[in-house]
């Protein structure tokens, strides 16, 4: 299946050059932090926490800041072994950091700055190596596309609400939770200001109705369940389908910033602004790939009327029906 709309998903001529970009802010934030840690106390502490900043310097100057600097600027074959170097290394680190830590209840932004920019690392040296994101290559068992086998109404539903249970479960409970202590245990814990955490508690009522609301159209109207692996048999656009493409995910999304808010839990917050960038950026356009495969032009024109996120005001949709699939 090809992707459609997306930057990242689909090979682009630009894609190294952005690559190289990276690379190169990489390097150059690597030389202002370690100015930072042997001139400021704080920053080291903070980041590097009771270690040891020559030993770990003469390690990560060249591994790190050298050979990111160098995959900005060499041509090939250099850069890429530049690369093989600088993105294995800030994994490693990484990890290091993690445990420690976890392990020390310090560094915990040397932790964060790190994960971020291990992150930062894959992603570049896949836009270098591949002129593109291979988002496609986490699409697999349940999150793989697919079509619900046919099934009464009571039966699509009832798979629907269990998926629900088992994900909210999961990404709105487990992971959160782990979320929030390991912030408490680096000592990243910031307690969030009064209303916040009550707004958070709306939000998460609020998104939680329309998902439900969501699901119970996906499923009667649709004729299948959000699991992508066993989505709608139908063209949805009854219900909050008429007014945004995607309220179940808008439902997720804002469902996490609501436990994150609640929480009081920065890390939480955050995690949920990074899966709606992850789900807009890199799933969307194969979903949206999937569907224009399966209902042509009748989803390529809901596409066009119906924004992804933000509805249309006065938007209407003419005679809203649930279309079956070609």
């Amino acid at each position: 299946m090809r992707a459609g709309r997306g930057f990242w998903v689909t090979r682009s001529a630009s894609a190294p050059l952005i690559a190289r970009a990276y690379f190169a802010l990489q390097a150059a934030a690597g030389v202002l932090w370690w100015v930072g840690v042997f001139t400021l106390p704080p920053v080291r502490l903070a980041t590097l926490g009771g270690l040891d900043p020559v030993a770990v310097a003469l390690a990560d100057i060249p591994l790190l800041v050298l050979a990111s600097a160098l995959a900005a600027v060499l041509p090939e074959p250099g850069r890429r072994w530049a690369m093989r170097i600088a993105v294995p290394w800030t994994l490693l680190v990484t990890a290091v950091l993690a445990v420690y830590a976890t392990a020390t209840g310090l560094a915990g932004w040397g932790a964060v700055i790190m994960a971020a920019a291990s992150c930062g690392g894959l992603a570049a040296w896949s836009l270098a190596e591949l002129g593109r994101i291979p988002a496609e290559r986490l699409l697999l068992g349940p999150l793989s596309f697919g079509v619900a086998p046919a099934a009464s109404p009571r039966r699509q539903l009832g798979a629907t609400l269990l998926q629900m249970l088992v994900f909210w479960a999961l990404f709105l409970a487990v992971l959160p939770a782990g979320l929030r202590l390991l912030e408490t245990r680096w000592g990243l814990h910031v307690a969030f200001a009064a209303p916040l955490p009550a707004l958070g508690g709306a939000l998460l009522l609020g998104a939680s109705a329309l998902g439900l609301w969501s699901a119970l159209a996906m499923s009667l109207r649709g004729e299948g369940t959000p699991l992508p692996s066993a989505s709608a048999r139908r063209l949805v656009i009854t219900g909050p389908y008429r007014w945004v493409r995607n309220p179940m995910a808008l439902a997720g999304i804002v469902q996490a910033v609501g436990v994150g808010l609640l929480a009081s839990s920065w890390f939480v917050t955050a995690y949920a602004l990074c899966g709606a960038v992850y789900w807009h950026t890199l799933v969307r356009p194969f979903e949206e790939a999937d569907l224009e495969a399966r209902f042509g032009e009748e989803f390529a024109a809901y596409r066009r009327r119906v924004r992804c996120w933000v509805p249309r005001l006065g938007l209407a949709l003419e005679q809203p029906r649930a279309s079956r699939r070609n």
